[in-house]
């Protein structure tokens, strides 16, 4: 029989530009170190621990999980490209869930360097292959980062079929430096007008710079645990996690000829069906979340991914204000990737922070009133996203 799996504690450092940051070692000792202190336990209670990061070495996981304590337990290494936080969150789930712990860390960090993204794909193929490449050549994309392309060619695709307006997507990037200015761990608090982000410089139409994620450094962490370890050390209705799923590329992710489709709408329409069947609940249900917003136009496409809206009405969704404060859904109010950063190991940890805090009334300027059911959206190409349901009873 399934276990019940609690987050106990969470923790984050705030995020910096690269050349800016602590080594990642010492990141993810002060997210660790904050997550332990927040559950209330020491290390030597942790019985296993996952560590992701996208950018070093094969043990990197090691070396910042020693920071915290020398105990000898499992650490496996976790790689899932953006998705690479959440996936160590999923791992560290199904140890409790499956009763193989009663108490686990996931811990993620990321030591980034001034255009790392571009970096990473520019030299090698697309993180989905070589017919990925052939599909954005085959549509005249030119030489603008590959993950730019690749969103931003799915959001011109959108607004082929649709007609959307380019200002709709710089809408989103507004909307994110708002709730920035509200989040002391963000690597942007300076609230921008949609001129001002219309203005900046053009990356990939409809993208412009503000609509783009920057390279990011920061860490973050979770502990997790069983019924009875929260029982057993007075831990009182704690954040739980009510349905998980990690769904991978489908064959229409290549075979339908849709940048819509290539950078992951049927995982995210998949993983969000899992969970809302599993948790027995529908997104109107939903009062706060966190969702992968590496490029205004991905977080457009999430809007109609999770159920937030009808496919076709995420125009209107946005301008009716019905994503942020006093509308249906307060959508990234951590000010998301593109406000709070990116820093790729450690964003699903983030978000997952920012979630239990806000369900635990805890996110001061940033509170959602009354805010008991939290869903979390995680998306990495190559390709994964991990969707995450969180419910305070």
């Amino acid at each position: 029989m399934k276990r019940r799996v609690n987050v106990i504690g969470v923790g984050m450092t705030k995020f910096a530009k690269p050349g800016s940051s602590p080594e990642y070692y010492e990141m993810a000792r002060e997210a660790g170190q904050k997550a332990l202190a927040d559950a209330g336990v020491p290390y030597a209670d942790v019985e296993q621990a996952f560590a992701g990061y996208v950018y070093g070495d094969s043990t990197c996981g090691q070396r910042a999980v020693y920071e915290l304590g020398l105990t000898g337990i499992p650490v496996v290494n976790v790689n899932n490209n953006c998705s690479t936080g959440s996936s160590a969150l999923f791992l560290a789930r199904q140890a409790i869930e499956g009763g193989l712990a009663e108490c686990v860390l996931a811990i993620g960090f990321e030591k980034m360097e001034k255009g790392a993204l571009a970096a990473k794909f520019n030299d090698r193929e697309p993180p989905m292959g070589r017919h990925v490449q052939v599909m954005m050549d085959a549509q005249g994309f030119n030489q603008s980062p590959p993950a730019a392309q690749m969103f931003g060619g799915a959001g011109r695709e959108y607004r082929w079929k649709y007609g959307t307006k380019r200002e709709t997507f710089g809408q989103i990037a507004v909307k994110a430096r708002k709730h920035a200015s509200n989040n002391p761990y963000a690597m942007f608090n300076q609230v921008l007008s949609l001129e001002e982000i219309m203005a900046s410089d053009d990356v990939f139409d409809p993208l412009t710079r503000f609509q783009c994620c920057p390279p990011t450094c920061g860490a973050g962490a979770a502990i997790l645990c069983s019924d009875e370890f929260a029982k057993k050390h007075g831990i009182k209705n704690p954040v739980y996690i009510a349905a998980q799923s990690m769904t991978t590329d489908y064959s229409s992710s290549f075979d339908e000829s849709s940048m819509i489709k290539m950078i992951g709408y049927d995982m995210t329409v998949n993983g969000a069906k899992q969970v809302y069947e599993a948790a027995g609940i529908g997104p109107e249900d939903i009062d706060v979340i966190e969702l992968h917003d590496c490029f205004t136009a991905n977080e457009l496409l999430t809007y109609e991914g999770l159920g937030l809206c009808p496919e076709g009405g995420a125009e209107k969704f946005i301008w009716d204000g019905d994503n942020t404060y006093g509308g249906k859904f307060v959508t990234n109010p951590s000010g998301g990737l593109l406000s709070k950063g990116h820093p790729l190991g450690a964003t699903g940890l983030a978000q997952c922070t920012e979630l239990v805090w806000q369900l635990r009334g805890q996110a001061e300027k940033r509170q959602v009133e009354g805010a008991r059911i939290a869903l979390q959206h995680n998306l990495g190409l190559g390709g994964a996203c991990v969707i995450t349901l969180y419910r305070r009873d």
